[in-house]
């Protein structure tokens, strides 16, 4: 352990390596996300909603998550790994925090009763619930940019020691939200004697148009039986897996998480008056609350449900699960997650939440009265939030006293494109930029030098850059990427077509185009890159394609898949039966499932599905 900064008898900032057995991340995906990831929160009965919600929804979604690229080369191989942590620490509050995974608060500990206040994940295994893929369960996740889980949740952030406010050490961490081009900023904050750590929130916009903003502090909380969420709401937006959000009462039985036997989310409607907050108790109503400013109103419960899928969905984020699991209590900028907001041109918004330990004995009566005493265990630190955030604005863009933990290079990197004004708080120095950042410097005087390798993920908003540099196969290939982007799909075709002979360009053709040819030629020219052949046997299952793949489970569900089609049950369960562990499974989406009911179907014998395959949201 390294002590950063220590007040006597005060708080203590350090930094120590948080060894857990831990999956290998594993890099990046090569090939472009010329698409989003399928959206599992469609909203099938628009029409029905009120005209703001209607408008917030249909405001602001990702055509991609460029230009970041998919994390999907993470495994389900657990070994001792050292990660970096800081720890912040009074006599009443432990928190440790995880830069390298975009700021996870992974651990909150509240000292005299010895409760860790969240769910804390006793492995890390990466999982395919994010916007890029790779998420892993517990902690606070930081939701910024878009509908689902951000783009960082699994990447780096810079990290410095900001003086605070009372001569306390401030954790800041920031980072840019390199879809939206925002200055994401978290200062962790555990004042003299507080028994509450204080997280502040900043997002800058620092471009001269409107951004669509979007965020939510993701909340995991151990469960039980007895485990009850506390809000002040009377009436929720309920959204299952029939794409709907429909407005209900809120009942008993719904605020008790294990009481639900399928996935669901409800959005809860605040309370006019009322400060935000939301808690979750055990049976004698102790656990954690957390609060905030009037800016985070929105409040959610999210539950996996006690049916098979749910509960394989806990145990495949938490290899060697034991006990209930967790739930998820979320705050956000809107009512609901599929919501953004417009974040007008160099404007920051910012807001202060509190985590700490609440006790509320009558947590467990009629509803109105539960929440309602909620409220005045709460009252001290809800009252006292408007003077915290005041103070916290008083640093909030203070330099950093020291450098701590190293980012990305790639604010550095827009910086020197735009000039944009940011917090001296936030500073992407020139330096942070690495060999990735460094080689897109050419194209500020018009070259994009040609390279033998990999090319990187486009940076879509340098589009007017790219069509004016001076031509080569690399200049063309991220030609198409932009134009593809900004919906100019001929545009972007020619420009692959003039790229020229590589993998890169043929494998965007078959892609757009559904060319087999281009996508044979791509694995031709590429045959060891999985990603690729995956997605030329997702097009067409030609045998050519599975000559020489490796032995991987995306290549074997293909297999079976396969099988299928060509009327052999037999087959299909057999390579079923031997066990694929498909590390990439995503959150629903259920294809072993499926082919093992069309192979039991098929032949006849009505096996049950195994325990490992049912990873359906839905109840099944």
């Amino acid at each position: 352990m390294r002590v950063i900064a220590r007040i006597e008898g005060v708080t203590i900032l350090s930094a120590q390596d948080l060894v857990l057995p831990a999956a290998a991340l594993g890099g990046e995906n090569p090939l472009p996300p010329l698409r989003s990831h399928q959206e599992v929160h469609e909203v099938r009965n628009l029409a029905e909603l009120p005209a703001d919600l209607q408008a917030n929804i249909s405001y602001g979604g990702l055509r991609s998550t460029l230009p970041c690229l998919d994390q999907d080369g993470y495994d389900r191989t657990l070994v001792e790994t050292a990660l970096p942590s800081f720890v912040l620490e009074n006599d009443h509050v432990r928190a440790v925090v995880l830069p390298s995974l975009g700021g996870r608060l992974y651990s909150l500990i509240h000292k005299a009763s010895g409760e860790e206040l969240l769910y804390r994940n006793p492995v890390f295994q990466a999982a395919n619930l994010a916007l890029r893929n790779a998420w892993f369960a517990g902690g606070v996740e930081w939701n910024v940019g878009s509908t689902g889980h951000w783009t960082g949740t699994c990447a780096p952030m810079h990290a410095a020691r900001v003086e605070g406010p009372d001569g306390t050490p401030i954790l800041r961490l920031w980072e840019l939200e390199r879809t939206r081009n925002l200055v994401t900023q978290l200062d962790f904050w555990l004042p003299a004697d507080s028994e509450f750590l204080y997280v502040g929130v900043r997002l800058q916009n620092p471009a001269d148009h409107d951004v669509p903003a979007y965020w939510w502090s993701n909340i995991a909380v151990s469960q039980s039986a007895d485990t009850r969420v506390l809000v002040p709401a009377d009436q929720a937006w309920r959204y299952g897996y029939g794409a709907r959000l429909d407005l209900i009462d809120v009942p008993g039985e719904l605020t008790y998480p294990m009481r639900h036997e399928k996935a669901v989310d409800y959005f809860f409607e605040p309370l006019a008056g009322e400060r935000p907050w939301i808690a979750s108790v055990d049976a004698e109503g102790n656990g954690l609350a957390q609060a905030s400013t009037e800016r985070l109103q929105g409040r959610k419960l999210f539950v996996w449900g006690e049916a098979p899928g749910g509960r394989r969905w806990q145990e495949w984020l938490a290899p060697g699960l034991e006990g209930p699991g967790y739930a998820e209590i979320q705050a956000g900028l809107a009512r609901t997650q599929m919501e953004h907001l417009k974040l007008p041109a160099a404007t920051s918004w910012q807001w202060l939440e509190a985590y700490g330990r609440v006790s509320i004995p009558e947590a467990h009566g009629e509803w109105v009265s539960a929440r309602t005493a909620g409220t005045a265990a709460l009252r001290p630190v809800l009252e006292g939030l408007p003077e915290r955030e005041a103070e916290w604005s008083a640093v909030v863009d203070a330099e950093p006293v020291e450098s701590l933990y190293a980012g990305s290079g790639w604010g550095a990197l827009e910086l020197a494109r735009t000039a944009w004004s940011v917090s001296a708080g936030t500073p992407f120095a020139p330096e942070t930029m690495g060999d990735r950042e460094r080689a897109w410097l050419p194209l500020l005087d018009g070259q994009l030098p040609a390279m033998d390798g990999v090319p990187d993920g486009t940076l879509v908003a340098w589009r007017e850059l790219l069509e004016k540099a001076a031509d080569n196969w690399l200049v063309w290939y991220h030609r198409g990427v932009a134009r593809y982007y900004a919906g100019d799909e001929e545009g972007a075709l020619e420009a692959w077509r003039e790229s020229g002979d590589n993998p890169w360009a043929l494998r965007n053709l078959g892609f757009v185009t559904g060319d087999l040819a281009a996508y044979k030629r791509a694995v031709e020219l590429r045959p060891e890159l999985v990603e690729l052949r995956v997605e030329a046997l997702t097009l067409s299952l030609d045998p050519v394609l599975f000559e020489g793949a490796p032995d991987d489970p995306r290549i074997q569900l293909l297999r079976v898949r396969a099988a299928l089609e060509a009327s052999d049950a037999q087959l299909a369960h057999e390579l079923l039966a031997a066990g694929i562990q498909l590390a990439t499974v995503r959150e629903g989406d259920n294809p072993l499932t499926d082919y093992w009911l069309a192979a039991e179907e098929a032949l006849g014998t009505g096996r049950p599905v195994p325990p490992e395959y049912q990873f359906g949201m839905s109840g099944s």
